[in-house]
């Protein structure tokens, strides 16, 4: 395998990464995405970052890029990215016709489980459900060391599916989803609602706040239990590795954990649940990756 590059294409930051064929990182760069200034700013920052890279890894394959959102098949153009001026742009192809490469762009949750799953803290399961719990909820499915996307390409979509019929309401226009129960913006609002006055979720665990609120711990551990339950149930994974910033909560691991095997369908349930190993790595790493995990 000759040297790979990935992109990480998020709401703040691009991170680009070019790996060898044993996966040793050999360059690693680094540009603000400065939503705020336009589409047409942040393709030519990818642009210049991406030729930077290439000249370095001598690189004359595809170029792996992850970013929340999907690429519509039927269409080419961007969907459900938080970076709101990529919505309904074809990027994927503007990116090739500036390169001159074939550009393979990744959900960013699929991207972290694909990662995981090859060199991460997943890589002796076969199933692995990849989460990132942070400021949403979002998941990817990898199977044999291949994304799993589905014919919608949906696969994996746990932050929104429905955990409360008629429950809160959620910004994708249905109520009662995950993310709207278990991200960190759900639970600070949560906190908010019931003391009065804002902390973050790091805050209110490592300070033990919730020791005046105690529901407030009960409802996260009890969501996060159905909803993961919820997965084993239909897909029985190998394993869960959780991501994203609200995977450095250690009580997801035991009350979390033991909340999911209450609820799920089966006596005795053995499904690890995992934290991982790449930290905010794991998506560039997954860009890179992309073309050989197909």
């Amino acid at each position: 395998m000759a040297n790979r590059l990935g992109i990480d294409l998020g709401g703040t930051k691009i991170e680009a990464i070019i790996i060898d064929d044993q996966f040793q990182v050999i360059e690693r760069r680094r540009t603000l995405t400065l939503r705020d200034e336009g589409y047409d700013a942040i393709l030519q920052r990818i642009v210049d970052l991406s030729k930077e890279m290439i000249k370095i890894g001598k690189i004359d394959s595809s170029i792996g890029i992850c970013t929340p959102g999907t690429i519509e098949a039927s269409t080419g153009l961007l969907k459900n990215s938080n970076t709101v001026c990529l919505i309904g742009k074809p990027i994927q192809q503007d990116l090739e016709d500036a390169l001159g490469l074939p550009v393979l762009m990744e959900n960013d949750a699929n991207c972290f489980a694909l990662a995981e799953a090859t060199i991460g803290a997943a890589k002796k399961f076969e199933v692995v459900f990849g989460v990132i719990l942070g400021t949403g909820c979002g998941a990817g499915i990898v199977v044999n060391k291949k994304i799993h996307r589905g014919p919608n390409r949906i696969a994996g979509e746990w932050g929104h599916h429905t955990l409360y019929q008629g429950g809160r309401d959620c910004y994708c226009g249905s109520q009662g989803c995950t993310e709207s129960y278990i991200s960190g913006t759900a639970l600070e609002k949560e906190w908010k609602e019931l003391s009065g006055s804002y902390s973050s979720v790091t805050d209110i665990i490592d300070n033990k706040l919730y020791e005046s609120h105690p529901e407030w711990k009960e409802n996260f551990m009890n969501n996060f239990g159905l909803a993961l339950a919820n997965v084993i149930d239909i897909l029985d994974p190998d394993v869960v590795v959780l991501g994203g910033g609200l995977s450095k909560v250690d009580m997801l691991y035991t009350e979390g954990l033991e909340a999911a095997y209450k609820e799920s369908f089966s006596d005795v349930v053995v499904t690890p649940i995992i934290k991982n190993k790449l930290g905010d790595s794991s998506g560039v790493f997954g860009a890179a990756m992309i073309m050989d995990h197909i």
